[in-house]
């Protein structure tokens, strides 16, 4: 059958459309893909404001025109940290529901982190052990380890590169002292979690999703998108921590002309490196490895596991 996944993040509304059955990889068969920045339009009460509603109701309906194009059959709509935090998300969800027909399904942060465990576990299979996935989005960063399908832990933190750019890196470039102060907050978040993971013992294989790493992984040299899913793409901490000052004493412009880095998220690409440098550095992790599938996998890999089979 043909599924959609409606992935209202925080920083896109994103449809992705598979062909899938139970026992069966889901195969792409289209995207539509719209930038929003919900996490960047909260006012001073954390409320989505009236110009941020309308924007999404609007890009939901065409998504949802985007699926009956392409002949979708089931729906899975769900949102995330920008949706879930926001002060108003109940009247948001509401309206959404009322001028769509769309129930969004709000995610916790936890059931990120174990989707997205999931999809990681299922792309990599057991021979890859007990797995670490890191997980950078626009409003959280997601961390879960296990040696199943279901993590035995799983966190989920607000330190997402859309969030931390709004609310910590003012400038372009941002000034030295507010880029330190950002990375003593994210290292002294991302440390409160050490120790929930670490009496599991050291992980047989550490990967990463996300568009935030794999544009740090393009920038420090991993193959180029166009080469295609199957190609190892790696990220080393070392290349990692030589980017980082680098990134920082760039513009956002000239930020947008490296390898691999869109214009629309270019601005957050710095944050980012911070939180991806602090969660490998205080995991003790020297390279890690590009999964291709994420949250919205997962979510489709849940479903199909709930499907009967012919």
């Amino acid at each position: 059958m043909r599924l959609g996944v409606l992935d209202v993040g925080s920083n896109t509304v994103h449809l992705l459309v598979v062909d899938a059955h139970p026992g069966a990889r889901p195969l792409p068969a289209h995207s539509h893909k719209a930038e929003l920045r919900l996490a960047q339009l909260l006012d001073e009460d954390g409320a989505i404001g009236p110009e941020g509603v309308d924007r999404l109701v609007g890009v939901v309906q065409e998504a949802l025109q985007a699926a009956e194009d392409k002949g979708v059959e089931d729906l899975l709509p769900f949102a995330t940290s920008a949706v879930r935090e926001a002060s108003n998300a109940d009247d948001v969800l509401a309206r959404v529901h009322a001028e769509t027909g769309v129930e969004l399904q709000v995610l916790s942060g936890a059931e990120e982190a174990r989707l997205t465990f999931l999809a990681a576990r299922r792309w990599f299979g057991w021979s890859a052990g007990k797995l670490l996935v890191l997980d950078i989005g626009g409003g959280s960063l997601e961390i879960a380890y296990g040696i199943d399908e279901q993590p035995d832990a799983a966190v989920s933190l607000p330190l997402g590169a859309g969030r931390l750019t709004a609310g910590w890196l003012p400038g372009d470039p941002p000034e030295a002292e507010r880029i330190r102060a950002l990375r003593r907050h994210a290292r002294a978040q991302i440390a409160r979690t050490v120790g929930e993971f670490s009496r599991f013992g050291a992980p047989d294989h550490v990967v990463a999703t996300s568009k935030t790493f794999k544009q740090l992984a393009r920038i420090a040299g991993a193959a180029r998108s166009t080469e295609g899913l199957y190609v190892q793409r790696e990220l080393k901490r070392e290349s990692l921590e030589a980017w980082v000052p680098r990134l920082a004493g760039m513009t956002v412009a000239q930020r947008a002309e490296l390898p691999g880095v869109s214009e629309g998220r270019a601005g957050q690409l710095l944050a980012g490196a911070l939180v991806a440098e602090g969660v490998m550095d205080l995991f003790g992790v020297e390279t890690l490895e590009i999964c291709p599938w994420a949250l919205r996998e997962g979510v489709i890999l849940r479903r199909l596991d709930h499907m009967p089979t012919a």
